[in-house]
């Protein structure tokens, strides 16, 4: 049995901040089972590894027998969270909400043991908050308080329009707490103020507050931004073991590090031993990141897909055995001739016309050997065409 200062060594590991430290001692020490919260907006259908940073965080707290909560944010979804946006996002109906919502429990079930785990929805409370309780609840909070948020402060300086219902989002994010009575709450660094909000309104409610725990936005395959689906630099924990593996590899060599320290807990005496021996040529980074990968995808698909994913990755990328590429048979009303970027976009390989102008203007697009260096050129495919677009994507027409 761990004692509470190890415990809370093991929880410290791997965040921001824990917010008041002492207050999380506390807890732990009462010795009763803790309310622990986790809040999703179902915004879109796919997870990705950023958001198995801080689910890895809740698993901790659910191994250690504390009541796992994790709240799908229905009703909040229907407003969208106005942090780090610089405009209003657009409002989801119910109908993107449940069709986003399908997977989501498979997915969260690869770091949950989802048995273990009471799921919850905000709109079985703030669907029925009726006008007196918004005037209540608003009335514990003032303006001067939601417009420091500096995502509010900034669209107020560039003169960019801020909707009511968005100065709402973190008051009904915080009123979840109340709701719950949650003795813990995490999320990302970008969440701080709404967790924040929510250990206020538990306070304004006479409830003990929660501790706020904040952990590292993962940043994405690009190195620059943290992982989004939006942005195009995520690897989506729904996605084809091959698939995830083929990703990881892509990125620069500086970019692996935090995927060590934040999706497989090694700790930073190893990550500094490690870095040590890539400095020194002890160690190529290619090997190093070839293991990070493998260890992911064991960790979060299976052993078993880590090692085929492995395999296929050196026999198509090293050995240019492209027998085992990704097939691709297009359908009989397919053009051919095609125009490049509707033949990228068919493949998955871009998300707009943008990036195929990016690609193709860095030569990174080859066709049988030769780089495509012309934005409008046509192709005329045949079978057994292999296709590369960038360093880790190769395709064969069937």
């Amino acid at each position: 049995m761990k004692n509470v200062g190890q415990i809370l060594e093991q929880l410290q590991y791997g965040t921001i901040q824990i917010t008041p430290l002492e207050d999380l001692k506390k807890k732990l020490q009462s010795g009763k089972k803790l309310n622990i919260k986790l809040g999703m907006d179902p915004t879109a259908p796919d997870l990705h590894l950023g958001h198995v940073v801080v689910l890895s965080k809740l698993r901790e707290f659910q191994d250690l027998g504390h009541n796992i909560i994790f709240l799908i944010g229905d009703f909040t979804a229907r407003i969208g969270d106005p942090t780090g946006r610089l405009k209003t996002r657009p409002p989801l109906t119910n109908e993107d909400i449940a069709y986003n919502m399908k997977t989501y429990f498979e997915q969260v079930g690869k770091i949950l043991e989802i048995n273990k785990v009471t799921v919850r929805y905000n709109s079985e409370w703030l669907d029925k908050l009726s006008c007196s309780d918004m005037v209540k609840l608003c009335g514990k909070v003032t303006l001067a308080r939601v417009a420091e948020r500096e995502d509010f402060a900034k669209r107020i300086r560039e003169h960019e329009a801020i909707g009511f219902h968005e100065l709402l989002y973190p008051m009904f994010q915080g009123y979840d707490s109340v709701a719950l009575n949650a003795d813990v709450e995490l999320g990302g660094t970008d969440q701080t103020f709404n967790l924040l909000m929510g250990r206020f309104l538990q306070e304004q409610y006479s409830q003990e507050p929660q501790v706020i725990i904040t952990v590292p936005l993962l940043v994405g395959l690009d190195g620059v931004q943290k992982m989004s689906k939006s942005l195009g630099n995520a690897v989506g924990i729904a996605e084809p073991a091959d698939d995830a593996f083929g990703k990881l590899m892509s990125m620069a060599d500086l970019t692996m590090w935090p995927y060590f320290t934040l999706l497989l807990g090694v700790s930073a005496q190893e990550l500094s031993a490690l870095e040590s021996k890539v400095a020194s040529g002890a160690t190529h980074p290619m090997a190093l990141k070839k293991q990070m990968a493998h260890d992911i995808i064991a960790k979060f698909w299976s052993p078993g897909q880590a090692k085929s994913a492995q395999e296929k990755f050196e026999a198509v990328f090293q050995k240019k055995d492209y027998s085992q590429a990704e097939e691709i048979k297009f359908p009989h009303e397919f053009p051919n001739p095609v125009w490049v970027v509707d033949l990228l976009k068919y493949l998955d390989a871009i998300k707009s016309s943008s990036d195929a102008k990016r690609l193709i203007e860095s030569h990174a697009v080859i066709i049988d050997g030769k780089p495509v260096d012309d934005f409008k050129a046509t192709i005329a495919w045949q079978s057994g065409m292999i296709i590369k677009v960038g360093k880790h994507r190769i395709y064969k027409v069937s």
